[in-house]
């Protein structure tokens, strides 16, 4: 039995779906309130039976703060993908993120200690890494700065990280993947599944960028890495790395939409002083802190050289991966309609 927590998440999901396909019986976490028909749903863009797929999932609720209620989940599993986390860049979600991706990776390790558990693989993020290589890329071994100022993900990211590497140290089978920003299907206007309705609602995009993969090719490796039992080491999965300018300007190109201004840093630092005297009466405005400006006006490059050496493995370009699923996307608007 395989355990995937975040199972209803957009890349969860296509994990879920991708050991099915493999033969793999899945235990799937989720919480009460989870559209599970907005899950069944997106498995059409992935497969011709999706129902078939789907039915064969034991669905399980999940309280990440009760440990007891995790060990009895884990009875009969061998293979746990921890996909669960919170993913904000808004001030007032920092308590839930430490609780969700901290402690809540925290009691799954301390769960997995006394139970059949073989194998653990921890889906972490890009946003932990921070020095760069003799290239000027960043790498699996550019390691977490704690010098540096960080938003309250990537600090809350490193330190589930660091939940992980304790329980590999202590004799369980641990991989870590880093993805990039994932691109996939479904669960619009939430997480990762909020880049197509942002690009679609907002005429301004940022001078940065940041590195794209598909969410297909996450869950394939991440599959992959613990067939093959590859353990005790990270991996970075992205396929390119792309200013939002470029990326905006596909997408809305294919909504029929204006290509979209680039908000200029003194612009942003604008907004940032708006923040400091008015963000308490505009909540809008909390986002626009010295962190983010630094993070949306920059594009770091990242290296994906290990894996593709390591599994011989070839990363959907963007542009395929973004003309994919924002066709699912289109079709989807014209359902609701």
């Amino acid at each position: 039995m395989v355990f995937v927590t975040g199972a209803t998440g957009i890349l969860g999901r296509v994990i879920v779906l991708e050991l099915l396909k493999r033969g793999k019986n899945v235990r799937a976490a989720k919480r009460p309130t989870s559209n599970l028909n907005e899950v069944r749903h997106s498995y059409t863009f992935y497969t011709e039976n999706p129902d078939d797929f789907f039915n064969k999932i034991d669905w399980v609720d999940v309280n990440f703060d009760d440990v007891n209620a995790l060990q009895e989940i884990l009875n009969g599993v061998e293979e746990v993908y921890h996909c669960a986390a919170k993913v904000s860049f808004h001030p007032k979600d920092e308590k839930e993120m430490y609780r969700t991706n901290i402690k809540g990776t925290e009691n799954l390790l301390y769960a997995c200690e006394n139970s059949e558990v073989k194998k653990f693989l921890h889906v972490s993020s890009i946003a932990v890494l921070d020095n760069f290589n003799e290239n000027g890329e960043l790498d699996e071994e550019s390691d977490f700065n704690p010098k540096l100022e960080h938003s309250a993900y990537s600090l809350s990211k490193h330190l589930s990280e660091m939940e992980a590497w304790r329980a590999s140290a202590e004799g369980l089978n641990v991989a870590i993947i880093n993805p990039g920003m994932i691109i996939g299907s479904g669960n619009w206007g939430t997480s990762s599944g909020d880049i197509f309705p942002t690009f679609e609602n907002n005429n301004f995009t940022f001078s940065g960028g940041t590195s794209y993969v598909d969410v297909r090719d996450v869950a394939k490796i991440s599959v992959e890495l613990m067939e093959k039992n590859v353990f005790g080491e990270r991996f970075i999965l992205v396929s390119e790395n792309k200013g939002y300018a470029a990326l905006g300007k596909q997408i809305r190109s294919k909504l029929g939409l204006k290509e979209a201004k680039i908000l200029s840093t003194f612009q942003l630092n604008l907004g940032r002083w708006a923040n400091i005297l008015f963000g308490w009466f505009i909540p809008k405005l909390r986002m626009i802190t010295k962190t983010n400006i630094e993070a949306i006006s920059t594009l770091n490059v990242i290296s994906n050289q290990k894996i593709k050496e390591k599994l011989d493995y070839q990363f959907i370009s963007v542009s395929e991966s973004v003309d994919f699923h924002l066709n699912n996307y289109i079709n989807d608007k014209k359902l609701k309609k």
